[in-house]
């Protein structure tokens, strides 16, 4: 599908929404039809670099995200309004959502916590959005709270495919039952996986701290056969939310949207994520080896997050057995868009009196170079004083992790690009 072109200069910037490694987010508005919309831009010299030794992974990555955004026809997914692109930049704008996104509505609830009901309704959404990107063989592979953003409506969008892949759509499985799991013990598990994540450790692969901690593969995606269906070996993702099928190596299907869900739902009932650590390692070893902290009564949302969370994808829940879990019980899947009611309807935004000097694409150019020199600048400093940290730190302790030996390939931060 040709994707609809852009022009620059009839958009009126407004204000920076956000920025990544790659790229900038603005407000702007379409002079055209005065309608508001999020551009996203990204820096040519960013993904240029890249180009030249990582197979044009970069390139890959955004011709894919702009791919799928022509073709979604969901009231849950951003439609894609516009293509452009100059000699220093490619931007595309997107649908805007005034109600900014899930991380910033958990912050205004009492002690950042959302009530089971309100869950109730978001997670219903993110399970639909979920069923639909499968359905296209699409695998989303980021969610977290900064990518579900709230629309005018109150209902939820989801955003930034650039991590997104495809996988052949396969025949939907009911996870085995305790009866016909394998018989290795608990331990031998843990074990095992530690194995796959010493396997990872010494790959080479070497993650770079962003602001976002987002995570991902420098190498192109590899894809097998299983018995399950196409898999990827890609590592990508944020940290926190990360399946552990993904830390390890073994290859990833769909069942990594419904970690990452579990992740979430963890984070809106008790405004922190379940395995966090004092730094990415210890959070991947916690992923590996720890249960989820589910601390409160028994109850049909801590049983769900239990299942969404079970590290073992294979026995994960599927989307079947979470429409039917008892957490959803009365839910009507095909009304739940149609909610005229959702339970945060954010206040209209016209954009205000920004941008009332008609910006033009020569201002994205000049803000988005800006931004990245002074990045730039930032990062070389940063490097710096990591480097010597980093020293310091390896001369004092030989074991990053307890139970697992001293990696400092992860340690360095190359190969690693976030959006």
């Amino acid at each position: 599908m040709q994707s609809p072109t852009l022009d620059f200069n009839r958009l009126e910037i407004l204000s920076l929404l956000g920025r990544g490694a790659k790229g900038v987010v603005f407000l702007v508005r379409d002079k055209d039809d005065d309608r508001l919309l999020a551009l996203k831009v990204i820096l040519r010299e960013a993904i240029e670099k890249k180009k030249k030794t990582k197979n044009n992974d970069e390139y890959k990555r955004v011709s894919f995200e702009q791919e799928v955004l022509s073709r979604f026809d969901h009231p849950l997914f951003p439609s894609l309004h516009g293509v452009s692109s100059t000699d220093k930049v490619i931007g595309y704008a997107i649908d805007y959502c005034p109600g900014k996104n899930l991380n910033s509505l958990r912050k205004m609830q009492s002690e950042n916590m959302f009530s089971d009901e309100i869950i109730r309704f978001y997670a219903a959404e993110l399970v639909l959005a979920f069923d639909y990107l499968h359905n296209q063989g699409i695998v989303y592979r980021d969610l977290k709270p900064d990518n579900v953003m709230i629309q005018e409506n109150g209902h939820l969008m989801l955003v930034d495919f650039d991590l997104s892949t495809n996988l052949a759509p396969r025949t939907p499985q009911p996870s085995p039952s305790p009866s016909s799991e394998t018989k290795s013990s608990p331990a031998r598990r843990i074990k095992k996986r530690l194995f796959r994540f010493a396997s990872f450790c010494n790959s080479g692969i070497s993650p770079e701290e962003e602001e976002s901690n987002s995570i991902r593969s420098s190498v192109s995606a590899a894809v097998s056969d299983s018995s399950r269906g196409e898999k990827s070996n890609s590592f990508v993702g944020t940290e926190e939310y990360v399946a552990p099928e993904v830390i390890t190596g073994g290859g990833h299907d769909f069942a990594v949207d419904w970690w990452s869900l579990g992740i979430v739902l963890y984070e809106m009932l008790y405004g922190t994520t379940p395995f966090r650590g004092s730094n990415r390692k210890e959070t991947f070893f916690r992923i590996l080896t720890k249960p989820p902290n589910l601390i409160g009564e028994t109850t049909s949302l801590r049983d769900l997050i239990r299942r969404l969370l079970d590290k073992d994808p294979s026995r994960r829940i599927n989307v079947e057995e979470i429409k039917g879990h008892d957490f959803f019980r009365g839910v009507d899947w095909d009304k739940v868009t149609l909610v005229s009611r959702p339970p945060y309807i954010p206040a209209p935004d016209d954009g205000g009196d920004k941008g009332k000097d008609g910006n033009t694409k020569m201002d994205v150019e000049i803000i988005v170079q800006e931004i990245f020199a002074a990045r730039k600048e930032r990062d070389k400093q940063s490097d710096s004083n990591n480097n010597a940290n980093l020293k310091l730190k390896n001369e004092k302790s030989g074991e990053w992790v307890k139970g697992l030996n001293n990696n400092n390939d992860l340690e360095s931060d190359n190969n690693f690009l976030v959006f």
